[in-house]
Parts: structure tokens; C-alpha cells; sequence
């Protein structure tokens, strides 16, 4: 049996750091570059019992993880083991592999087979990252296959040293890992990816293990966009996820599946996305401008959030006036209002620098602000743009004329800029998206799998 499924990246083209706090929202767009996983059956010789699972991302060098498997004592879930050996004893451990694992496996075992490891065979899962999400070149491992094959660079790097681009990659990975291992191993009656109990499930499960994951509990729009693609979001209440002990210990396994999807989980979880509050004008697309640098958003929001609760009243003033503009932002694109994008767009640029002065954080960079200006000016069809997110050196988000013109202006002019500020900075193929994560054919995978 084989199975490909894949969730999308992302871009929170408004609602940075407000995104956090419940009381606003953020409009978040998913990408068409897509972390891809493809499951595979292990076949054992006859009378030959294997526990593994194997975890392989083969666009990167030392990329490939063995884990072996067990029932922890007293209700405590399945609790995975890296084994060592052949490929694997060089790779260094992946905590959103494993914990996903530890966190589905779980589930699945306690809703499939009552809390035994019956319902697990041995598998191969193999991970396929878009190009986008990486800066870094192709090695002279080159591309494998043809066609949409290549969409899947290989790289002369391992993946803890590759560039990311800041389109969500993790959250997308532990999304595209959680639906691939619940659709291969529960029947359809119990995990349906295309329905919306489906997409809850895996919303559920995913933003759990994403969360142990990172070591806290985030906004969740990253795996929101995963799961549901572009959206309205509204972050989940952080306790929901307080009363789950670690994997492995005592009582895990009876409390996740009671807040995946025990009786009261459609009550407790109150996030809101809401799909039909966000679309694009007709004629216009959501592209991504690399600028090869990446941000250590950490570290932001600690710092825009001391801020924050050192000056509550003025911090209020300026969350309420940019959610209002943020607002503002979704209606003129919801509307198909082009003329108003520019105005709207600078105006949230206008409070995001503000925050940025305010807490000492650099969330709209001068380089970033140089270069967000000199493409409205200098590029017909760019209506507008931001750094989005977290702000910093991650990729910028262009709200474009979506045509092919554009495109090779904007390639033209981003050339030039290269060579003249001697920096790195290119159009990447990505574009918005409304579709979430989905099953896939595994034809698009020839020369991989």
C-alpha cells in the first residue's frame, strides 16, 4: 500500500503579533508550495515481525531517521525510539518527526485498536519539500525525475543547515506527516481527509503535536493554513492543551484523544477559521519575494510582547487601530476593490513600523521598507506589499497583476536590484492558494519514490 497527501505553507499577510492574542485576527494565506509525504509498506520476508518506521527527506544529505516503537505503561500512548544504524546513525534527531509520531501513532492505535500496536505495520514515509521553501542551490545531486518531479531540488546540504524562506515549513511537515499516517493506517470510516470531520481531526492532532513540538503553545495559524489553506483565523484558547502530560507518560493517551476528538472536542476547541472571509480580486495574485536571509522570529516576539505589557494602554491603542486596518485590508480584497489595495496596504505598513519603533523590534527592516517601495514605484502591476508575519528578513508577500507581464517585470527588476545592492533576492514560483492539505497522485512523485 502507498498513499502521497500534502499540506501547504503559508503567508500572514496581516495580523502579526495580534495573530497571538484571541481578541484579534489575522488573514493568512496558504501557498502552492507544499511539503509532500508518501507512505509506504515495509515488506518483511515471511515469518519476520519488524517495528519500524522509517523517516526519510532525500533532497537533503544525513536525512534519513529509524525509529522503532512501544506501548508506554499506564495508558501512556505509543513512545518511539531512534534507532541506530546504517544511514540513520548520522543523522541528528528531528523533534517534530519524532514527536509527531509519538502524538499519531497514539491516536491512532487508541481509536483504531483500543490502546494495542496491532493496527501498525511497518512503514516508509518519505518527505518532499517544494523548492520554495529553501534558498539554498541545487547540488550536484540535480533534480530526479521530470515533469513536476522538478519541483523537488536536491540539496548539497543537510537540513538543519539549509536556508529557510519562512513559508512554514514545520508546521506544513508535522500537518502532511499527521494526515499521511492517519489516512494509511485508519480506515476511511474513521479518518476521511476530504470531509470536514476530517479536517478537524487533523487540525486537532496536528496543532497538538506541533506545539509539543516547538516546546509551546503558538497561534496555530501556520497549521491552520496546513490543514484549511486561506482563511480569517482566529487563534485556539492556549489552555486547551494544558491538562495533556508528555507522551509516553501516564494517562497521555485517554487525554489526547479526548481533546482530538472525544465527545466535548468540537465544544472545547474554539478556533475560528473562516474561509469565505478571504479571496483575492480577480486578476490578482499573493507572490513571495526571497531575500535569502530569514528571521529568528523567536526572539521578535518576546521582545514586541515585553513591550507590550510594559505599556498596555498605548499597546492597546495600536493593536485596536491596526486590526481595524487589518480589517479594512481583507474588505477591499474581498470586495475586488484594486484601487484601494495600495492605500490599505500602507496604511497597516504605517502601525507595523510604529510597533516596530516602539518596541525596539525590527519588524519592517529599512532594507526590507527600501525595497517594498521600490517595487511599488518601480514594477506596473505591484499593487502593494508587506513583511509579513513576524516581520524581519523573511520573504516578502507582493499583492500583484497576475499575469505574466508582471512576472517578468518583477524578475527584470529584482535582477537589477541583486546586482546593485550586492544581495541575493529573487521572485519565487509560489503563489496563494485557497486549498488546504489534500491526497495526492502518486504519479507526481516518479524518480523519488
Amino acid at each position: 500500500m502507498a498513499l502521497a497527501v500534502s499540506a501547504p505553507g503559508k503567508v500572514l499577510l496581516a495580523g502579526g503579533y495580534l495573530v497571538l492574542d484571541r481578541n484579534y485576527t489575522g488573514l493568512v494565506f496558504g501557498l502552492s508550495a507544499r511539503i509532500n509525504v508518501i507512505s509506504q509498506d515495509i515488506q518483511a520476508s515471511p515469518g519476520v515481525h519488524i517495528n519500524e518506521i522509517i523517516v526519510k527527506s532525500p533532497q537533503f544529505l544525513k536525512a534519513e531517521w529509524r525509529y522503532g516503537y512501544h506501548l508506554a505503561y499506564e495508558d501512556g500512548g505509543i513512545k518511539t525510539i531512534q534507532l541506530q544504524g546504517g544511514a540513520s546513525s548520522s543523522a541528528k534527531s528531528n523533534p517534530f518527526v519524532e514527536t509527531t509520531l509519538n502524538y499519531v501513532l497514539t491516536y491512532i492505535t487508541r481509536r483504531a485498536a483500543y490502546g494495542t500496536t496491532k493496527t501498525l505495520k511497518p512503514v516508509t514515509l518519505t518527505i518532499l519539500a517544494d523548492n520554495d521553501y529553501y534558498s539554498s542551490p541545487t547540488s550536484s545531486a540535480g533534480i530526479k525525475g521530470s515533469g513536476s518531479c522538478n519541483r523537488f531540488a536536491g540539496y548539497s546540504t543537510t537540513l538543519e543547515d539549509a536556508h529557510k524562506t519562512g513559508l512554514g515549513s514545520s508546521a506544513a511537515l508535522v500537518t502532511a506527516l499527521t494526515a499521511s499516517l492517519l489516512s494509511h493506517y485508519l480506515d476511511p470510516s474513521l479518518f476521511d481527509l476530504a470531509t470536514d470531520q476530517g479536517k478537524r481531526i487533523l487540525h486537532n492532532l496536528a496543532q497538538a503535536a506541533h506545539c509539543a513540538a516547538q516546546g509551546k503553545v503558538g497561534s496555530g495559524f501556520d497549521v491552520a493554513a496546513a490543514v484549511y489553506g486561506s482563511s480569517h483565523y482566529r487563534r485556539f484558547s492556549p489552555s486547551i492543551l494544558s491538562p495533556l502530560p508528555e507522551a509516553g507518560k501516564p494517562g497521555f493517551s485517554a487525554k489526547l484523544f479526548s481533546i482530538v476528538n472525544g465527545k466535548d472536542a468540537e465544544s472545547v476547541w474554539d478556533t475560528e477559521v473562516v474561509k469565505d472571509a478571504v479571496s483575492l480580486p480577480k486578476g490578482v495574485a499573493v507572490r513571495m519575494c526571497d531575500v535569502d536571509c530569514g528571521s529568528q522570529t523567536v526572539g521578535m516576539v518576546k521582545q514586541v510582547l515585553a513591550w507590550r505589557a510594559a505599556h498596555p494602554k498605548e499597546a492597546k491603542e495600536l493593536w485596536d487601530e491596526l486590526q481595524r486596518r487589518n480589517e479594512k485590508l481583507a474588505s477591499v480584497l474581498n470586495e475586488g476593490k484594486t484601487d484601494e489595495i495600495r492605500p490599505a496596504v500602507h496604511a497597516i505598513r504605517e502601525l507595523v513600523r510604529k510597533m516596530g519603533m516602539e518596541s525596539g523590534v525590527p519588524i519592517e527592516p529599512d532594507s526590507q521598507k527600501e525595497l517594498l517601495d521600490a517595487l511599488e514605484e518601480g514594477v506596473e502591476g505591484v499593487y502593494g506589499g508587506v513583511v509579513p508575519g513576524a516581520g524581519g528578513y523573511d520573504a516578502l508577500a507582493l499583492l500583484v497583476r497576475d499575469d505574466e507581464e508582471t512576472t517578468k517585470k518583477l524578475e527584470e527588476f529584482l535582477r537589477g536590484w541583486s546586482e546593485k545592492k550586492g544581495e541575493k533576492v529573487r521572485l519565487m514560483e509560489v503563489s496563494g492558494e485557497m486549498e488546504g492539505a489534500r491526497k495526492e497522485n502518486l504519479l507526481k512523485y516518479q524518480g523519488w519514490v
